[in-house]
């Protein structure tokens, strides 16, 4: 059942409903094109040996058939050992919603409900819940009946996972059965009660089932954020590597659970997939739920790596998605010309800004303090007003701090916003209370010149705060002239160098292939920004590679 192409030829004889496609091994790339052809267009290129989205690509035309087909084929062998592919009919945005199953030596097999995993970028989840907001009883019964069927019908005893493709009609389509435990089975067994991975070790020591398909119940509501060390401006999430020099779980808010395989001082290398942990959070309903991974979100400090924390905080507080209006192309539709972070409402750029300024005189207060005062005369007495210019994207603000006790009252754009907290500014987690909001934030770095970022609301932003004798000053300095990114390419990610298609003097295509850089398996075509001549090739097959390496220069 783990290989693609004959769980395929099991599903169709057990009954279970299939997607259209070439049930054999594709030979080669003419081959793909013509049974893609015979199929109709789009179409699925798959590893059979395939998981976790590796050897995965989409093709609506014969030359991404041979492309999909050439990439596909490298990373399956590169990840499996084993480069078959099959080819089936692609259907245009589905859900993907899987089935749990238990199923043990003595012939007895339940079904313990759905998990919805349709956000997901590169064909690889990154949120789930349990259970799904589109499915009704009579679907989940028919799904459950035809994955305990499929199971029986292969003598499967222990813990595994049907999934299934579902459209818009709730007609569903056997996608393929994981033999095995699954990233996301937390959010079962907080809608079960059920521990998997006790009932997994009881099926294997030769224990009958302990429970009847009546005894399993839907209580409650869980989800699953998928944590990784990857970058979520770059393509939804491109890998990141880095040593964790600070980090905490958020297990301190209820209803939270946290899987992870790494500790502070932990490395994420090239070598292996860029997962941090599995944030799970669990609720009565499916609002308290999300409410609480909000804040777990927010409570969640990873530093050293770049992390997509910011990007699915922004997918669960959606309002398509807090509507359970989801399909597995979710991001690409919410977000067409990429993620680009939080983006802020007036009033939420205001609590930014005065929290920062507070921030700013808070810290500036704290390097004056001295222990003793009585041994230094000349020190300071308190000063109780601050005239600032804070810049944050282009916007230049002026603002006026007055401090009374641990409240900052500001004054900015003609608002006033009290800002209280209790100012440990050695704390990771800072919580601030603007007017009547509270808020969790973290200053992920400041410096003596004013510069900060602070992580608000999930995304982090870079300020700069001067008083307004330095910000008059400023505007003497020259600016540094940004570098033309359209003559060179770098490298996006760390990651090996698997092709260069170029070299010195010749001239490509806007568009066109120059390397590819295989990273954690997964294979990415670099292309040119424009049309040029190449001016010089700083790579070769084989060498490994950091982010912003120089790999072609253009001319």
């Amino acid at each position: 059942m783990g290989d693609k192409i004959e769980s395929k030829l099991l599903a169709k004889k057990a009954k279970v409903n299939t997607i259209p496609g070439f049930d054999g091994v594709v030979k080669d790339t003419d081959e793909a094109v013509r049974i893609a052809r015979e199929i109709g267009y789009p179409i699925m290129i798959k590893a059979s040996a395939g998981g976790g989205g590796k050897g995965m690509r989409i093709a609506w035309d014969d030359e991404e058939t041979r492309e999909g087909f050439k990439f596909s084929s490298q990373e399956a062998a590169s990840s499996f050992g084993d480069d078959r592919l099959l080819i089936e009919k692609f259907i245009d945005n589905p859900r993907h919603i899987e089935i749990q199953i238990l199923a043990d030596k003595q012939g007895n097999a339940l079904w313990l409900n759905e998990r919805e995993c349709s956000i997901q970028r590169r064909n690889q989840k990154v949120v789930e819940e349990a259970p799904s907001t589109f499915l009704d009883t009579e679907t989940r019964r028919a799904m459950g009946e035809q994955a305990v069927a499929l199971a029986q019908a292969v003598q499967y005893c222990s813990a595994g996972t049907v999934e299934f493709l579902v459209d818009s009609r709730r007609n569903f389509y056997f996608l393929e059965m994981n033999t095995r435990l699954q990233v996301e089975h937390p959010v079962t067994e907080c809608i079960t009660g059920l521990d998997l991975v006790q009932e997994m070790i009881r099926v294997a020591k030769g224990y009958s089932l302990r429970h009847k398909q009546a005894d399993i119940p839907i209580k409650g509501w869980a989800i699953e954020c998928r944590v990784y060390a990857e970058d979520p401006y770059k393509s939804f999430g491109l890998p990141s590597i880095g040593r964790l020099s600070q980090y905490e779980e958020p297990l301190h808010i209820p209803g939270v659970r946290v899987d992870s395989g790494i500790e502070e001082g932990s490395e994420i290398s090239i070598y292996y997939d860029p997962m941090i942990s599995k944030l799970v959070t669990y609720g009565c309903d499916r609002a308290e739920a999300l409410k609480r991974m909000e804040e777990a979100l927010d409570n969640y400090v990873i530093r050293g790596v770049t992390h997509n924390i910011p990007l699915v905080r922004e997918v669960i507080i959606h309002p398509r998605f807090v509507k359970g209006d989801i399909s597995t192309k979710f991001l690409p539709e919410v977000y067409p010309d990429g993620f680009k972070g939080h983006k802020l409402t007036d009033f939420e750029r205001l609590e930014l800004l005065a929290t920062t300024s507070a921030l700013y005189v808070s810290a500036q207060l704290r390097s004056q303090r001295f222990l003793d005062p009585a041994r230094v005369p000349f020190a300071k007495a308190d000063q109780k007003n601050w005239e600032l210019s804070v810049q944050l994207d282009e916007g230049i603000h002026s603002a006026v701090v007055t401090r009374s006790g641990s409240t900052y009252s500001v004054e900015l754009d003609g608002k006033m916003l009290n800002v209280t907290s209790e100012w440990n500014l050695a704390s990771a987690l800072l919580s601030v209370t603007v007017n009547d909001t509270q808020r969790t934030i973290q200053c992920l770095s400041r410096d003596a010149a004013g510069n900060m970022t602070i992580q608000f609301l999930g995304t982090a932003y870079k300020l700069a705060v001067m008083t307004k004798l330095a910000a008059d000053l400023s505007k003497f300095m020259p600016v540094k002239a940004e570098e033309d990114t359209s003559s060179i390419l770098r490298s996006p990610m760390p990651g090996t160098v698997v092709a260069v298609s170029v070299k010195p003097g010749e001239e490509v295509a806007e568009g066109q292939e120059i390397c590819v850089i295989e990273a954690m398996k997964m294979q990415n075509s670099l292309t040119a920004a424009k049309t040029a001549k190449v001016k010089a090739v700083h790579c070769k097959p084989g060498v490994t590679v950091g982010e912003g390496d120089l790999l072609v220069e253009l001319e």
